[in-house]
């Protein structure tokens, strides 16, 4: 487990008065989805942050679409009520419809997946507004830390997915650590901006928690830094302190505060079908084969 890092708290947002383009100019070149490595077995990925607004959903409809249209079988699940990913991978998700709260209550999820537009070899399975009671629901359930936990083991025997993401809602409530307890490997996307570290310590605290109690397999493999803009100091400032304390876990790529990647939930897609050639699809598509590459042939 990484040391606990201090909260990152600046108060300056200074601009690097050389570089005056917007992120998005730059798209003289584009990275093709490349042909990626098979992990040995299913790598089951939690993308969590207790803190809001730090592109945990971006994130896992992306990177998700990036390893399913480079050859990969891809799940992902929404555990967040909100259904953002869901809606971004353009897989319908009305109020009443059967998703990942009836998993959490015993359905299989074989029978819920929905195969997203965004590619061939990605699967979705939904959320509704009914998660927001999951907590209510299962109250007197035994294990009920472990719902999602069980569901996977009857469902990956059969589906031979290659990765699956799990998206939480910004909190560690009952989903969260249903998502954790389930999941191999955690992916904490950390924004270059203030309170930059905001949250995960907490988060750092109840994975280890869960590592002693329900889950010693568990670890944090992968940090992503989102929202970063390479014309001010603070992003620099902030990406430097969280690769001091995650040094082997924080990718070399970088996603950048991009308009398209803001732009393309929108319109139902990920930023990657949305603007290949955009700065924060390029970047997307570096981090899943990044990530990918770290897993091939036996996890890192």
């Amino acid at each position: 487990m990484a040391a606990t890092p201090r909260r990152i708290a600046y108060d300056r947002p200074e601009f690097d008065e050389s570089d005056s383009l917007e992120p998005d100019d730059f798209e003289d070149v584009t990275r093709e989805t490349p042909t990626l490595p098979r992990p040995d077995e299913t790598r089951i990925i939690v993308v969590a942050n207790q803190k809001g607004g730090v592109g945990k959903t971006t994130t896992v409809v992306n990177l998700a679409t990036a390893l399913a249209k480079s050859g990969l079988r891809t799940v992902v699940i929404d555990l967040d009520p909100q259904g953002n990913a869901s809606t971004a991978l353009g897989v319908e998700h009305p109020e009443g419809s059967a998703g990942s709260y009836e998993v959490l209550n015993g359905e299989l999820i074989a029978d819920l997946l929905q195969r997203s537009p965004e590619a061939p070899n990605l699967w979705v399975l939904p959320a509704t507004i009914d998660l927001a009671g999951a907590e209510i629901s299962l109250v007197n359930t035994l294990a009920r830390e472990s719902q999602l936990l069980h569901a996977l083991r009857n469902f990956l025997p059969e589906a031979a997915a290659d990765y699956v993401l799990i998206d939480c809602p910004p909190s560690l409530g009952l989903l969260t650590v249903n998502a954790l307890v389930a999941a191999k490997e955690i992916l904490i996307p950390i924004q270059c901006e203030y309170y930059a570290l905001e949250g995960v310590t907490q988060l750092l605290r109840t994975i280890e928690l869960i590592t002693k109690s329900m889950n010693a397999g568990l670890r944090l493999s992968t940090v992503l830094l989102t929202m970063y803009d390479s014309r001010t100091k603070l992003s620099a400032e902030v990406a430097a302190e969280v690769r001091k304390y995650f040094p082997d876990q924080t990718l070399e790529a970088t996603i950048p505060r991009s308009v398209r990647v803001a732009e393309a939930p929108s319109f139902g897609q990920s930023v990657i079908n949305y603007q290949i050639s955009s700065a924060g699809a390029q970047a997307y598509l570096a981090a899943a084969e990044e990530l990918a590459l770290r897993g091939a042939g036996g996890q890192q």
